[in-house]
C-alpha cells in the first residue's frame, strides 16, 4: 500500500512539474500585441531592397505573435552603412526593430572600415530573402554591346553606384581589378531607382545590379534594348542570359579569380540580411526568425513575389553567421588586397 501511495506521489510530482515546466516556457514567448515593427531598409524608395522589404512586411506580422503591425522606414546614405550603425547602436533590443541593409557593409567592417561603428558577427541575424546575381547593364548610348566592345572602348564608362559596400560599388571595383574593364564609377546616389533614371538621362552608361531586381525594375528598358546586360558577376550563367559573358571565365590568373569568387561570390550570398540590434534576448530572437522563416514559405507571400518578378531562394540566420564568421578570417594578404580596390582604409 506504501509503496503504491509513493508511486502515485513521484507521478503526481512529475506531472506538475512537467505542467509547471510548460507554463514557463508559454510565459516566455514574446507577444507583440498592439506593437508596431519598424524595419530599417538603408536604401531609397523605389529600389530593390524597399521592395523585398515592403513585400515582406505585408506578410511578416501574421507570424509573429500577437500580430504586429510592421512598417518600413527608409534609411538611405553611405550604401546602406548609416542604416547597419543604426540599428546596431541607436535601435532598442526589444524586437521592434529590424535592420535591413547590404551585405556589403558587413565585409566592410570585417575589412576594416572605419565608418561601419558595428562587431558584424554580434548581430542577431533573422535571415535573408534571396542571394545576389550580380550583373553589370549599360545603355545603348554608350555604344558598349558586349563585353568584347567594352574592353576596347576608347573612355572609361561610367557606372552609377550608391556608395562603398553596395553591389553597385563593389560589384564594379572587383571587375575592374580583376578584369581591367574601362570604367569611372560615380557614387552617391541615395538607391538603384535614382542610378536607373540618371541612366535613362544620360547622366551614367549603367549600373551592376542583382539581376533579379534589375529584370523586374528595368524590364521596359531591357526589353527594347536601350539597356543591355554586358557582363554577369555570378558562378554559373543564368539560364536567360546564356549568351551573355560571366567574370570568372574571363579571369586570366589566380588572384583575379580569387578576387571575384571572395569579393562578389562569397560576398553575395548575404546581400539581403535581416538583422536585430546585439543583446536582443534570445526568445524574441528565436520567434523572429521562426516567422521570417514561415513567411518565406507563405504561399500568398510567394504568389506576391512572382507577381513582381523577384526571386526567392531565402538563407536562415545560421547561414549568415557561417558566411560573416569565414570572412573574418580572410587570408590577411587577400583581405589587404580587397580593401585596396574597395577603397577602405583602415
Amino acid at each position: 500500500m506504501r509503496a503504491r501511495v509513493k508511486i502515485l506521489r513521484i507521478i503526481l510530482l512529475t506531472f506538475l512539474l512537467s505542467g509547471f515546466g510548460t507554463l514557463q516556457v508559454n510565459a516566455q514567448e514574446p507577444k507583440f500585441d498592439g506593437k508596431t515593427v519598424r524595419i530599417v531598409v538603408g536604401f531609397s524608395a523605389g529600389g530593390g531592397f524597399d521592395a523585398y522589404a515592403r513585400a515582406i512586411a505585408r506578410h511578416l506580422g501574421k507570424h509573429v505573435p500577437g500580430m504586429p503591425t510592421i512598417i518600413v522606414e527608409n534609411m538611405p546614405g553611405a550604401g546602406s552603412l548609416i542604416a547597419a550603425n543604426y540599428t546596431y547602436n541607436q535601435a532598442k533590443p526589444d524586437g521592434l526593430t529590424i535592420g535591413h541593409f547590404i551585405g556589403g557593409v558587413v565585409v566592410g567592417q570585417l575589412l576594416g572600415n572605419p565608418g561601419a561603428q558595428f562587431d558584424s558577427q554580434k548581430f542577431e541575424w533573422i535571415g535573408a530573402p534571396s542571394k545576389l546575381e550580380a550583373v553589370c547593364a549599360l545603355t545603348k548610348a554608350t555604344g558598349v554591346n558586349d563585353i568584347n566592345s567594352w574592353i576596347t572602348v576608347k573612355t572609361p564608362v561610367k557606372l552609377g553606384a550608391t556608395g562603398p559596400g553596395s553591389e553597385t560599388y563593389d560589384v564594379p571595383r572587383v571587375l575592374q581589378a580583376a578584369l581591367g574593364l574601362p570604367m569611372q564609377i560615380v557614387s552617391g546616389y541615395k538607391g538603384t531607382a535614382d542610378i536607373r533614371l540618371a541612366a535613362e538621362s544620360g547622366e551614367v552608361g549603367g549600373t551592376c545590379w542583382g539581376w533579379e531586381v534589375m529584370k523586374a525594375q528595368w524590364a521596359k528598358a531591357l526589353e527594347s534594348g536601350d539597356v543591355r546586360v554586358v557582363i554577369q558577376a555570378v558562378p554559373k550563367a543564368q539560364q536567360d542570359l546564356s549568351k551573355v559573358a560571366v567574370a570568372m571565365d574571363l579571369a586570366k590568373n589566380e588572384e583575379a579569380k580569387q578576387l571575384i569568387q571572395v569579393g562578389i561570390h562569397d560576398q553575395s550570398a548575404i546581400l539581403r540580411p535581416f538583422a536585430l540590434p546585439p543583446s536582443t534576448s534570445r526568445d524574441i530572437v528565436g520567434t523572429m526568425r521562426r516567422a521570417f522563416q514561415e513567411t518565406m514559405k507563405d504561399p500568398q507571400f510567394r504568389a506576391e513575389m512572382r507577381q513582381a518578378n523577384l526571386s526567392i531562394d531565402p538563407l536562415e540566420a545560421p547561414e549568415i553567421e557561417k558566411v560573416v564568421s569565414s570572412m573574418a578570417k580572410l587570408d590577411p594578404a587577400l583581405a589587404g588586397k580587397l580593401r585596396d580596390i574597395l577603397g577602405i582604409k583602415k
